[in-house]
């Protein structure tokens, strides 16, 4: 069944200031914000390491948003119910990472979260055709996972004008993550791209995160 989403801008709170993570998340969610990206890295299928489900429940106490975890780490079917239990609401995982990609969508949806794919720039978008039927959510990378303040790769949307339809017709959302600020963003935004995950273009120095997000939020509302 097709579902109609009003396009989103996710914040990414890696590119925050942590030492004022509960002001600035309150900043972006008076200007409308209504989902977090938790970028979780453990240093072994990424390089980096960030946080786990310690700070997704602190966060769950500091804010009603809408939290997706995407987690960037080697077997996730080992900690799926520690992020889902420690609040997170939409979890997404690699399929390269799961032993059963069926499995870990299936055992994900059984808690009542939403479940999705991530697919990184030098992977094949086609390769989540087998699991639409069980996928809430398309993350498509167009940057490497593992670092923020990549630039952002125009590439990792080949193969979605093929695959669009029938992601729409399976009520799939679909996000985008990487590279994405005021000069990526409006090329995107006919592109069926619903959701957009921004994180240095919404947490910087340059101006408040309210004022950066409703810019961003502007220029794929018009």
């Amino acid at each position: 069944m097709a579902v109609s989403y009003q396009p989103q801008i996710s914040p990414s709170i890696l590119s925050a200031d942590f030492s004022r993570l509960g002001e600035q998340i309150a900043s972006v969610e008076g200007a409308g914000c209504e989902v977090l990206h938790l970028d979780v890295m453990d240093g072994h299928y990424v390089p980096n390491l960030t946080f786990g489900p310690m700070l997704v429940k602190a966060i769950r106490k500091m804010t009603p948003l809408v939290l997706e975890a995407h987690l960037m780490i080697s077997d996730p079917d080992k900690y799926l119910d520690n992020f889902i239990s420690a609040g997170a609401d939409i979890v997404l995982v690699h399929p390269s990472t799961c032993k059963s990609v069926a499995d870990t969508l299936q055992k994900i949806k059984d808690t009542g979260v939403k479940s999705g794919l991530v697919v990184n720039p030098d992977e094949d978008l086609s390769m989540v055709e087998p699991y639409i039927e069980l996928m809430d959510q398309l993350l498509i990378m167009s940057v490497y996972p593992g670092f923020g303040g990549q630039s952002f790769i125009p590439t990792a949307t080949d193969g979605l004008v093929a695959l669009l339809p029938t992601l729409q017709e399976n009520g799939v959302l679909i996000e985008i993550d990487g590279g994405i600020n005021q000069t990526t963003i409006g090329s995107l935004a006919q592109s069926g791209i619903q959701r957009f995950v921004a994180g240095s273009a919404v947490f910087n120095n340059s101006a408040p995160p309210d004022e950066n997000f409703l810019r961003l939020l502007n220029l794929i509302s018009q």
